[in-house]
């Protein structure tokens, strides 16, 4: 059941929600036709830590992922744009420039955004150059002064070595002249002999620690390769218009969805005679479909007899008989919660329907306040129910009653306007005038204000066999009912039930199919035909002693499609 509730509520809002899907679709779909279209040009770049490569370790590769995430950071610093711009002939970097280093590999991938195509292609291009040059750069300076260490100490060590060897040579050139070496002489020569081994041993140390480092330079250090150069894009990226449109227009659908929601659990109003029943306690006893075409205030019943409209209130007869089997209603009085809920067209063509079953009927406009039957059945006002309080108990009442176009049928007008309604109806007066009424008539019908307006209602509940509340689907809310009912429950009055008026086919689901068929037909179709015979039939006799009520208890309108079998409405 809350699956058909949930159903029936999209069903009832959906052409809000498609507003709004169509309104938030065509709104991203042009504000996308008019952006200015956006091109990506992407370049992948390889990070890479040089290492033993006859040995290589798991604690390499992963160096080598956070390397590449470290230098995604490093390529968008300012020092790298400035020098980028200065290549492209910029005086800044607007584009939008994008870094995303692929999880788990050390690719970094390189997107550069921009209107201009080409722009995009040579920044996306030019980034990774400039960032692979000043990486060089540095790391070519870590090891130029090493070097130049090593190269300082060998200049030295190459001064002292010549400065040894132009002794030795001094004292070599003593010996090739005859010339002898005292003993401090030789033993100099020994010392320069052995210094000059040691400056030369340390010589070639230097020189193979300096070899070391210069291999350690090249083959140490991080190696930045572009695996991918960009190439200019001929489609752009921004904006996608399907998509952005496809994706407002389900945000817009789901945002009204929401509000239908949102509404119905804030809207407090019967719509459904189940409803109705709940909220009272009462039974539901009729419900009645909008009238077609805006018409209010129709005497359907009595213009189009066959028709479905018809039906529903000889149902609503037919259930206000079966109602009350004991004590046969004779006088009833049909009121409402609030004013403009259709009582009065209701009660025009419960009236019409109960003079079509042959008893005589009278229908009293005891609004006083607020007459409309005059207007329902197109005849004058200037005397009526007023005019009649006026008269002495037992006088002839024919004057106060007019004759209507429906046969059985008899109208007793308001008459004018008194100053005090509710004295009037309560009075005892009024009473007799209900009593003197009954000798003329099987049936009494009585108009009565809206019961929360006034207390009219209340008063002139109390002598009447039965009252009928009346209520507008959609409209009138569920704590207005509550209260109208309880207000006629405490002056001890007989309400029968409630019945929902002017139910919309679109609320009422495919229950009322019957009633759209119906409006296709024209009005001299046969289809129909029989309809209203059958239901005036389980009609006769107004009184209980016609027969029994069905299992149900209440009567429901059968109401066929042409070549189908009889359906429940």
């Amino acid at each position: 059941m809350e699956l058909r509730r949930i159903g029936q509520i999209l069903w009832k809002w959906l052409w809000l929600i498609i507003l709004g899907a169509v309104l938030a679709g065509g709104t991203a779909y042009v504000i996308s036709m008019r952006s200015t279209p956006i091109y990506r040009a992407s370049t992948q770049i390889l990070i890479q830590q040089n290492s033993n490569p006859a040995a290589p370790q798991w604690t390499d590769v992963l160096t080598s992922e956070r390397l590449a995430a470290n230098y995604a950071q490093l390529l968008t610093t300012r020092p790298i744009l400035e020098k980028v711009a200065e290549s492209v002939g910029l005086p800044a970097i607007d584009s939008r420039i994008i870094v995303d280093p692929v999880r788990e590999t050390q690719l970094i991938a390189l997107h550069v955004e921009d209107p201009n195509p080409a722009l995009a292609t040579a920044i996306a291009n030019e980034v990774p150059q400039v960032f692979i040059d000043v990486n060089d750069a540095q790391k070519a300076s870590r090891f130029d002064s090493s070097l130049e260490a090593f190269d300082e100490q060998i200049s030295r060590v190459e001064r002292d070595i010549q400065t040894l060897q132009e002794e030795l040579i001094a004292f070599d050139v003593r010996e090739s002249n005859g010339e002898e070496l005292s003993f401090n002489e030789m033993a100099r020569r020994i010392s320069l002999e052995t210094s000059l081994a040691q400056y030369q041993a340390s010589l070639s140390d230097i020189w193979r620690r300096r070899d070391e480092v210069s291999r350690q330079s090249a083959l140490s250090g991080d190696t930045v390769t572009v695996v991918e150069s960009a190439i200019q894009p001929t489609v752009p990226v921004r904006p996608r218009v399907l998509l952005n449109t496809a994706l407002a227009a389900a945000l817009g659908a789901l945002l009204m969805t929401a509000m239908a929601f949102l509404i119905e659990y804030l809207d407090d109003t019967i719509k459904l005679p189940v409803d109705a029943s709940r909220v009272t306690g009462l039974p539901a006893l009729g419900s009645l479909v909008r009238l077609p075409n805006g018409g209010e205030r129709q005497l359907i019943a009595h213009t189009n007899p066959k028709s479905p409209f018809s039906e529903a209130y000889r149902t609503l007869r037919t259930n206000i008989q079966f109602s009350s089997l004991d004590k046969p209603v004779e006088t009833l009085m049909v009121t409402s919660a609030s004013p403009g809920e259709g009582k009065s067209t209701t009660i025009a063509n419960l009236a019409v329907v109960i003079a079509q079953t042959g008893k005589r009927t009278i229908l009293v406009d005891s609004d006083l306040r607020r007459p409309v039957l005059h207007q329902v059945f197109r005849v004058p006002n200037a005397v009526g129910v007023t005019s009649a309080l006026l008269q002495p108990e037992g006088s002839d009442l024919s004057p106060f009653l007019q004759s209507t176009e429906v046969e059985n049928l008899r109208l007793m007008t308001s008459g004018p306007q008194p100053p005090n309604p509710s004295e009037l109806l309560g009075s005892r007066r009024m009473t007799a005038l209900v009593q003197d009424l009954a000798d003329h008539a099987d049936v009494l019908v009585f108009d009565s204000p809206p019961t929360l307006a006034v207390t009219d209602a209340a008063v002139l509940a109390r002598c009447m066999d039965g009252v009928l509340l009346v209520v507008e689907s959609a409209k009138t809310r569920e704590g207005a009912v509550r209260l109208a009912a309880q207000e006629l429950a405490k002056v001890n009055a007989s309400v029968l039930g409630v019945v929902v008026n002017r139910i919309s086919s679109r609320l009422a689901g495919s229950h009322y199919y019957y009633y759209d068929y119906y409006e296709e037909k024209s009005e001299g179709d046969d289809s129909s035909s029989g309809d209203g015979d059958r239901q005036g039939d389980l009609d006769q006799g107004w009184s209980s002693e016609s027969g029994k009520a069905p299992a149900g208890g209440f009567v429901t309108s059968r109401l066929r499609r042409p070549g189908s079998s009889v359906q429940d409405v």
